[in-house]
């Protein structure tokens, strides 16, 4: 019997587990924490978005080849692994269109945890929990992983689990990144990815809390994203989906040493034309009146101040050239910002293992036979709503099966 031993009882590792157990290998998960599966168990604010209801694959950031990335996003779709939880786990899923995710219907991220690790020990894995491994490297026809504190476990072949760098207290202390650059891996620069950016601008610290819809594009002179979606104020600055989705291309604008990507921000739906009639004089309607349609309050207040505009200036009495600066501001205003809160807030990491060091069907690594790589720790990742576990999910099965084979 073939023996396999998986490092990481994350999403990745404990699929992966599940497929090498059900393929008939002999399997061991080792997992450093108590209890494993700590991101799933806060992902969707402790909901769990296993699942987008669509995919789209371009919404995935690489440095990678986007076809190699899809092959493996293919390996395992989107209808079939909503059909493993439901069918197999015994998870039902429901849908939040709005949004376009998928929950466990029961709304508990542990329901989700614990049933993937419930059906590995079914399947016959042996889990080992509070135990770190120290290292890993070929040993003869396969792979010996050193524990700390205890005894070296052999395998015939090892699937790596460990994730990357984000939220460190979840486990992810970045020792398989290490390893695996160690044993001659290609490797992409890491960053933190899906993490809330800060500001110092005092006008927008005083809008801690409030939370709407808006649109944010970034560009660098290297790369651009443009998120919409859910913007929330904060005390050091911004977060919500719509800054996590474009937050990679300002945190490597900092990386690289070059101007800091510029962030604007399309405060509503309206576009020019749209505020050129908003902004028409209508009786005794000011300026403040015209914009507390469309947003807070408070916000309000911030944004007029940025363009010297006097919100209680009648519409009828704005200039062109006021008219014209409110516009821009309103569809294409600068968003302020500093920095970012990085690995500790970071929902991903990313950067990583370059995907042509990895067989898309196995995932077997090029360079090391019987070493098989997936999840985080590998050079993708997708944005909020459920693409990283789809990731996760797709990528764990096929090593576990690879690894089995």
């Amino acid at each position: 019997m073939k023996r396999v031993v998986v490092i990481g009882a994350g999403a990745a590792g404990s699929m992966a587990a599940i497929f090498a157990a059900a393929a008939g290998a002999k399997t061991v998960l080792l997992e450093r924490t108590r209890d494993g599966g700590r991101k799933i168990l806060i992902s969707g604010g402790g909901r769990c978005n296993i699942l987008p209801i669509d995919m789209d694959e371009t919404r995935f950031v690489t440095d990678s080849s986007p076809n190699v990335l899809r092959k493996m996003l293919r390996s395992w779709p989107l209808g079939e692994q909503v059909a493993f939880f439901e069918r197999d786990l015994g998870i039902p899923l429901v849908e939040e269109t709005v949004l376009g995710k998928r929950f466990p219907a029961s709304h508990k991220a542990r329901d989700v945890r614990d049933g993937l690790l419930s059906q590995a020990t079914r399947n016959g894995v042996r889990i080992e929990y509070d135990t770190t491994v120290a290292d890993f490297a070929p040993s003869g026809d396969g792979w010996r992983v050193e524990i700390e504190n205890g005894e070296a476990i052999d395998a015939d072949a090892l699937i790596i689990a460990t994730g990357g760098l984000s939220v460190p207290n979840t486990g992810s202390d970045g020792t398989g990144l290490r390893v695996l650059d160690k044993l001659g891996h290609t490797m992409h620069p890491t960053y933190p990815a899906l993490t809330p950016l800060t500001s110092s601008n005092a006008g927008f610290a005083s809008l801690s809390g409030i939370s709407f819809p808006l649109t944010l594009t970034a560009r660098s002179s290297a790369r651009a994203a443009t998120s919409t979606g859910g913007f929330l104020f904060t005390h050091h600055g911004y977060s919500g989906p719509s800054v996590l989705n474009v937050s990679h291309v300002a945190v490597r604008s900092i990386l690289e040493g070059g101007a800091l990507a510029k962030i604007t921000v399309r405060w509503t739906a309206l576009g020019d034309k749209e505020w050129e009639i908003a902004l028409r004089p209508q009786g005794v309607r000011t300026v403040l009146a015209a914009l507390r349609a469309e947003l807070p309050d408070r916000l309000v207040a911030v944004l007029l101040a940025t363009v010297d505009v006097n919100p209680e200036r009648i519409l009828s009495e704005l200039r062109r050239d006021e008219r014209l600066r409110l516009i821009e501001m309103l569809v294409r205003g600068d968003l302020p910002w500093t920095g970012d809160e990085g690995y500790k807030k970071a929902e991903v990491t990313g950067g990583g293992v370059a995907l042509s060091e990895v067989n898309p069907g196995t995932m077997e690594s090029r360079r090391h036979p019987g070493l098989f790589i997936c999840g985080e720790v590998l050079d993708a990742f997708g944005p909020i709503g459920g693409y990283n576990f789809a990731w996760a999910w797709a990528t764990g099965r096929a090593a576990g099966r690879g690894a089995a084979a």
